[in-house]
């Protein structure tokens, strides 16, 4: 039965054939001449023929699907045709058409007809590798509204998806154009495998990272990172095969190679942005020599300021205490425990901090003094802002100082700054003046 209807099929691709052919020679040509003029108007026959066909099969096919998507509700659909599937998928109905009809065109050149065949059994390869690359495109998408994919490098796996496709698509098209089997390609590529490795190293190190960075939840989309080595300190807006593409705060891009995440380190501030507070640890500096004890009259004073008056109650209680108990000699202010300017104004932002709505009360919060060193005493903060936008964290972290930077004064400190050239000019002229006052210098 199959043998029968293939009969009548080329009996009937002969008979178009013979009469173009009988048509074309009665113009006086010879056959060669008539086959090959012959063969090429079929060819612009069946080539406008097969685009309209093309047209027509898009048009049809995208009009009923478009019904139906109106109807449905699921978004898939609508990621078919923004992903082209469906014009693809359209593109099957003239390679087959063309694979009916292209033995009619090159029946004297059978040469021709044959190559003919491999072309479209290449392109019938290529369309369906299109189509499936557009499908999984589309599962991207999809994956992408999904929460639980959202931060995900799906763009990465897509990419070893086509790498994928195109080795097994180069496989298939050269068995097709050497007639030989696709182990042989296979067999050959094996022996130079240490050139493509050489060749596609940076692909190969891109796909490991990006499965390691999954696997390890290092580093999604979306994440605030900061990679001083490659100018990075941004959102990171897309994670492919080779590289990670990072938004830096002054909108440039940063593009970062994807296995650089493995082999160099980067800080991460996705716990920060989770936790709901952004840390500031910052010191204020000093100047030594105003620091001292308080006189009486001066912690009377300091207890006008009100967040202090509490401690500073409590602190003379337990300081009175304390003399009281070994006998302290008041008579020199070095002997047993007194308060110091530093020390009050050390309780006085601690206390300031603590009240302040800005400041996270749940995480680490602490006032204390580092080392001296030649600039002075620092002072150092160390706090957690309740908010963690830039903006306005460094808004609320610039009022917390301006305060602190004016309220030194209500404790007689000064706050280590080095000398500017106004700084010496004001010194000498003092000292000029000085000298002119107490030795008399002749006219």
């Amino acid at each position: 039965m199959q043998s029968t209807a293939t009969e009548l099929l080329n009996d009937s691709q002969s008979q178009i054939y013979n009469w173009t052919f009988q048509w074309i020679k009665r113009l006086g040509l010879d056959d060669q001449s008539s086959n090959f003029i012959n063969s090429v108007f079929l060819l612009l026959l069946v080539v406008l023929f097969l685009i309209v066909i093309d047209y027509f099969t898009k048009r049809t096919l995208l009009l009923l699907t478009i019904k139906a998507i109106r109807r449905s509700t699921n978004r898939f659909d609508d990621l078919l045709i923004r992903n082209k599937t469906l014009k693809l998928i359209a593109h099957f109905v003239p390679i087959l058409v063309a694979q009916y009809i292209m033995p009619i065109i090159f029946m004297g050149f059978p040469t021709w007809k044959e190559n003919s065949n491999k072309l479209l059994s290449i392109a019938t390869t290529i369309v369906s590798l299109m189509i499936i690359h557009s499908l999984l495109k589309s599962i991207r998408d999809i994956l992408r509204t999904k929460k639980s994919f959202a931060d995900k490098p799906l763009e990465s796996y897509l990419q070893v998806c086509q790498i994928i496709l195109l080795f097994i698509g180069g496989t298939i098209c050269f068995s097709i154009l050497t007639g030989s089997s696709p182990w042989s390609f296979l067999l050959s590529l094996g022996a130079a495998s240490a050139i493509l490795m050489l060749v596609f190293k940076d692909t190969i190190l891109g796909f490991v990272a990006s499965i390691q960075v999954s696997a390890n939840d290092s580093i999604r989309v979306g994440d605030w990172i900061e990679m001083s080595k490659y100018g990075a300190d941004g959102t990171v807006k897309e994670i492919n095969l080779n590289n990670v593409k990072v938004q830096n705060f002054d909108r440039t891009i940063t593009t970062i190679p994807t296995h650089t995440l493995l082999s160099d380190s980067f800080k991460n501030y996705r716990g920060m942005q989770q936790s709901g507070g952004r840390r500031l640890k910052r010191a204020i500096n000093i100047k030594i020599s105003t620091i001292r004890f308080l006189e009486n009259e001066e912690i009377e004073a300091l207890k006008n300021i009100q967040i202090l008056r509490t401690y500073i109650e409590e602190r003379a209680q337990t300081i009175d205490d304390f003399n009281s108990i070994h006998q302290i000699d008041r008579s020199s202010p070095i002997n047993g425990r007194k308060m110091t300017n530093l020390g009050m104004f050390r309780a006085y932002a601690l206390t300031y901090l603590r009240l302040n709505p800005h400041i996270h009360k749940t995480m680490p919060l602490m006032v204390r003094q580092l080392a001296s060193t030649e600039h002075g005493v620092p002072m150092e903060l160390y706090f957690f802002v309740n908010d963690i936008r830039w903006e306005y964290y460094e808004g609320i972290v610039s009022d917390v100082f301006d305060h602190l930077f004016a309220a030194t004064k209500y404790f007689d400190l000064e706050i280590f700054e080095n000398p500017a050239s106004d700084d010496f000019r004001h010194l000498i002229s003092q000292q000029k003046q000085t000298y002119r006052t107490h030795v008399h210098v002749p006219n």
